[in-house]
């Protein structure tokens, strides 16, 4: 039997139709509004559509022209519920093959059906159809404008509000700063060898006052992300380039993670890249990209599971689609791999947006090191930002999300090696 959409945002109404076609063994497809109704007219290829002309969002006569633009839906007939004089040229003007006045008989409804799937076709005249066919359009035109004044207001109220966060952002960041610096100085006082103040303090004491200078120290951390976050979006981040061997950042990155490495009992593996000739970049943001990239890799690699960190030297015309506006013609790409959980594919620009979470926030667990632990969402945006401020890029290579097949992920950082001539 055929298929029927009927596309109607009042539920009683798709109540009574649908009853009413199924007793005749039709199979009745429901949407409640224009756009579901042309997704559910694309996927279900309907033997006829029966068209609410005020229904939400497009308007009948919107989504019937936009139904007859695909090709594979031309031929399939729509039917308008019109409501009176005018309604039913309209509809036929903006591509309906026919209409049934409303209130509907439920007992003509079957037989106009069959009559519509069987062939009949509403006709309008030439000269009315002209009419109506200006009419139609000056409305498209103004719905247009109307529409584009909604985008534009909205836009601008999110311009707002995206510049009132980062100011905040900022101004906490600033607020925070000054008295974790001096909690973290009194601190420090205590936690020292030797220190006066804990002559005779027991063990237990002495690991409270280092369980708060590591609090500290993490909340600095994310003061300092912060910071970073507003500078690079304001494009004020200030790099001081200097020749870097990149032997020693890969030795800082691995003895910054062979604690953590050996208490998940990972296996690290840092590649010779004694080859690599000397870059010029700012090597303490460049070992914060790299912290931060294994930070994620430890944290979303399983116990026992592999992170492997290496380097190569790659020519501009390798990476057309990453370095379309790059000047400099030589690169190095650094990768950090890991045997983890992986990314799903939709996600893999999005964990570059500041505070983005790849798991939902009700599932969030604070935690640098810990397996699948979260963050404040901060660190791979900081990252790309610095390596776009250096002319390269950041990206990520992953098959799928997987926490059973662990299928793993791949960053990749790509920077130039730099002429301190144009310094």
């Amino acid at each position: 039997m055929a298929k029927i959409l009927y596309v109607e945002h009042d539920p009683t109404k798709r109540e009574l139709v649908h009853r009413c076609l199924e007793e005749k063994g039709y199979t009745v497809i429901e949407a409640t509004n224009s756009l579901s109704g042309i997704e559910a007219a694309q996927q279900e290829k309907p033997d006829l559509i029966l068209m609410d002309i005020n229904i939400p969002g497009m308007d009948g006569y919107e989504t019937a022209t936009r139904i007859k633009t695909f090709s594979a839906l031309h031929n399939v007939p729509i039917i308008a519920l019109t409501a009176g004089d005018g309604d039913r040229e309209r509809a036929l003007t903006a591509g309906c093959d026919g209409y049934i006045t409303r209130p509907i008989n439920v007992d003509k409804l079957p037989n106009q059906i069959a009559e519509f799937l069987g062939g009949r076709r509403d006709k309008i005249a030439l000269e009315k159809e002209s009419e109506y066919l200006r009419e139609y359009n000056e409305r498209l035109v103004n719905h247009l404008e109307q529409k584009v004044r909604q985008l534009t207001e909205a836009n601008e109220e999110l311009e707002y509000r995206t510049e009132m966060k980062a100011r905040f952002i900022n101004l906490a960041a600033h607020e925070l700063r000054t008295p974790l610096a001096a909690v973290h100085g009194y601190v420090s006082l205590l936690a020292v060898s030797g220190s006066p103040f804990l002559t005779d303090v027991s063990e237990d004491t002495l690991e409270i006052v280092d369980g708060i200078a590591v609090g500290i120290d993490r909340l600095r951390g994310i003061v300092q992300d912060m910071l970073d976050v507003t500078r690079i979006r304001a494009g004020t981040l200030q790099l001081s380039h200097s020749p870097i061997n990149l032997s020693s950042v890969f030795r800082t990155i691995q003895r910054d993670f062979s604690n953590v490495i050996t208490r998940r009992k990972q296996i690290f593996v840092v590649d010779d890249v004694s080859h690599i000739p000397t870059i010029w970049v700012d090597g303490e943001r460049i070992t914060q990209i790299l912290r931060n990239l294994m930070s994620n890799a430890v944290k979303y690699t399983p116990d026992g599971g592999t992170i492997e960190l290496y380097a190569t030297t790659v020519n501009q015309e390798h990476q057309p689609s990453v370095l379309h506006e790059a000047r400099a013609n030589h690169f190095v790409k650094i990768t950090v791999s890991d045997s983890g959980v992986g990314i799903p594919t939709e996600q893999h620009e999005l964990i570059f947006e500041h505070f983005h979470e790849v798991r939902e926030i009700e599932h969030h667990s604070t935690s640098k090191t810990d397996f699948m632990g979260g963050g404040a969402g901060l660190g791979l945006p900081i990252a790309r930002g610095v390596a776009e401020a250096h002319g390269g890029s950041l990206w990520v290579e992953c098959a799928a999300y997987d926490p059973e097949k662990c299928p793993g992920s791949k960053f990749h950082l790509l920077l130039p090696f730099g002429d301190p001539l144009e310094e």
